[in-house]
């Protein structure tokens, strides 16, 4: 006879259903969403999800980073609880399911097991982790950041969106300033379903990615300083460009990857220029250069390359040239017993899989601080994310929450 839930798989309806309604709330202009971090769409989204959780027979949890933790009781008052969750914000062009799968993912585990009538020794919760993306208040992962000790609360309080809001403050407005203290919760363990967001799993036929690392990353924000000038008066030799200092960098960040190849990425992806007029040569350029490896060695080497090139063009040209971190995460090696648990979870439901490298950062990277974790990845179609036109299937979502739901089961120990 199987062990009870051997046989056990979520509702894929009621969970691509939960992900469709939650894609209603804060809908972008082309298919996908705009719910940036503490913006009223998202408050919105929050209190949509603790209907749900509260519905599902839950308990709602919310510490002062505005976290949510939604807990079904174990039948041991003493057993560290089981976590599973992602984040509910979105790019500003963002898709349906980026972080969104992980949070519902994490919800319809719950209703599969309430609908199972299972009891599981250990609690287990479903995380909302605020601020994911980074997009309005850098840096990402910031709530889960503050949780794990790499950040100070006061430093994600302080934090501006380009309109000058603090995210402290905006977290207030919006009503989701919680009462617990953040990092005081243990976990015996720390799962994150998520969508792959590169092409990888799509190109290899592969249903489920059963991540083993994570690629650690640098945002370097460098700041160009020229001087303001009339693009038809001001002759080539006296320009001061702040703009060609930009582009010059940009090219120098692509070779600086390129020279790493493999496992090494770098892009220019923010930029903000000054005054961003049509006949006015640049006089200030703000930008920030994304570098990522899963090798510590080449992720040093590539800072340590991109801030030399970056100062040597600023020379060349004339410019003031400062860089700013913004964001900073060392490469991740999950858990190998929880990796070892998602594959065997995979196998026997049938599932193709493959070990997978995440190239984008999440919360789980700085959960795996201070507590075992890993991750669960389905396909994208195209590997594309952070775009309105990131897609899955019903089938690729059932399949990385099936698999979620075995793998937290076994962890929380079902109790017959």
């Amino acid at each position: 006879m199987p062990a009870p839930g051997e046989n056990l798989r979520i509702d894929p309806a009621r969970l691509w259903d939960s992900l469709m309604e939650m894609a209603k709330i804060g809908p972008g202009v082309a298919g996908g969403c705009n719910r940036q971090t503490l913006t009223d769409a998202d408050g919105e989204g929050r209190h949509l999800f603790q209907r749900w959780c509260e519905g599902a027979g839950m308990t709602m949890g919310v510490d002062t980073m505005g976290n949510m933790f939604a807990t079904r009781p174990g039948t041991d008052p003493d057993a560290l609880p089981v976590y599973m969750g992602s984040h509910l914000d979105t790019q500003p062009t963002g898709g349906k399911y980026d972080g969104v799968l992980g949070v519902l993912g994490a919800l319809e585990v719950v209703r599969t097991i309430n609908d199972m009538g299972l009891k599981t020794r250990h609690p287990i919760v479903v995380t909302n982790w605020t601020n994911e993306e980074g997009a309005r208040f850098a840096p990402a992962m910031l709530a889960s950041g503050v949780f794990a000790g790499i950040h100070t609360q006061d430093y994600a309080y302080g934090r501006t969106d380009p309109e000058g809001k603090r995210f402290g403050d905006e977290l207030a407005r919006i009503g989701w300033v919680g009462d617990e203290v953040v990092g005081a919760r243990k976990m015996k363990a720390m799962f994150e379903l998520h969508i792959e967001q590169g092409p990888i799993l799509e190109a290899e036929g592969r249903s489920i990615g059963v991540v083993t690392h994570g690629q650690g990353l640098w945002w370097l924000e460098i700041t160009l300083t020229g001087k303001d000038a009339h693009t038809g008066s001001t002759p080539m030799n006296m320009r001061v460009n702040a703009g060609l200092g930009m582009a010059r960098i940009t090219e120098r960040v692509h070779q600086i990857a390129m020279s790493h190849q493999p496992n090494a990425v770098g892009a220019v992806g923010q930029v903000f220029v000054h005054p961003n007029s049509r006949n006015v040569i640049p006089g200030k350029v703000v930008f920030t250069v994304d570098i990522r490896s899963p090798e510590q060695a080449k992720l040093d080497a590539m800072r340590a390359e991109v801030e030399r090139a970056a100062h040597a063009v600023a020379a060349e040209l004339g410019l003031g040239c400062s860089i700013e971190p913004v964001g900073h995460f060392d490469p991740v090696t999950f858990d190998p017993d929880l990796v070892k648990i998602v594959r065997q979870s995979a196998e026997k439901l049938g599932y193709s899989h493959m070990d997978i490298v995440s190239g984008a950062g999440h919360d789980a990277c700085w959960i795996n601080r201070v507590a075992p974790t890993t991750m669960v990845m389905c396909p994208c179609v195209d590997g594309l994310s952070h775009n309105e036109a990131e897609e899955i299937s019903p089938e690729w979502a059932a399949a990385g929450a099936d698999v979620l739901l075995h793998a937290v089961l076994q962890v929380a120990e079902v109790v017959e």
